[in-house]
């Protein structure tokens, strides 16, 4: 498999990249390192080719930081997990810009209010970032927690999509 790699400048940093041949997105974070996004995918495919190149999503990601936090919404993705993960994902993208639940009410909301834990994974194993809304999710106490991009990016984000909302009321 060959991956195609581009790299964004935003207010948040240098934003990666990576697709497929098909043009969704396989994994994407702040950084200016293909390795960095590499990491993010399963072991089998971090040997796959990349080459640089321009992807459909590098338009949403400068949309999302222009104002429309909706821009991400229409990217495909693709990504590997077990049912569950898989679920989360989807869930993921479902949580409105603005409004974030905290890993216990994700986790209501996928069905399974008892698999708290399980729902922190499927945040911490997301590949394609931004466009799988991850950062979205707060520790159940309602505070930041983790984001594997940094909580100062995770803060950024969501203060973004928080005064977009606002001013869309």
């Amino acid at each position: 498999m060959t991956l195609i790699s581009q790299f964004v400048d935003t207010p948040d940093g240098a934003f990666g990249i990576l697709s497929d041949e098909d043009g969704r997105v396989v994994a994407s974070g702040w950084t200016d390192q293909t390795d960095a996004l590499l990491i993010r995918l399963a072991p089998a495919a971090r040997d796959s080719a990349v080459v640089a190149g321009v992807t459909p999503a590098a338009s949403a990601v400068e949309a999302y930081y222009a104002g429309e936090v909706a821009a991400i919404d229409a990217v495909e993705v693709a990504q590997r997990g077990g049912p569950f993960h898989l679920q989360a994902w989807v869930g993921l993208r479902e949580i409105a810009p603005g409004r974030p639940l905290t890993y216990a009410q994700f986790a209501a909301a996928l069905g399974r209010p008892s698999a708290v834990r399980a729902a922190a994974s499927a945040c911490a194993r997301n590949a394609p970032a931004l466009f799988v809304p991850c950062h979205r999710v707060l520790r159940t106490d309602g505070t930041m927690g983790g984001f594997a991009w940094g909580v100062p990016v995770k803060r950024s984000l969501l203060a973004r999509e928080a005064a977009a909302a606002r001013a869309r009321a």
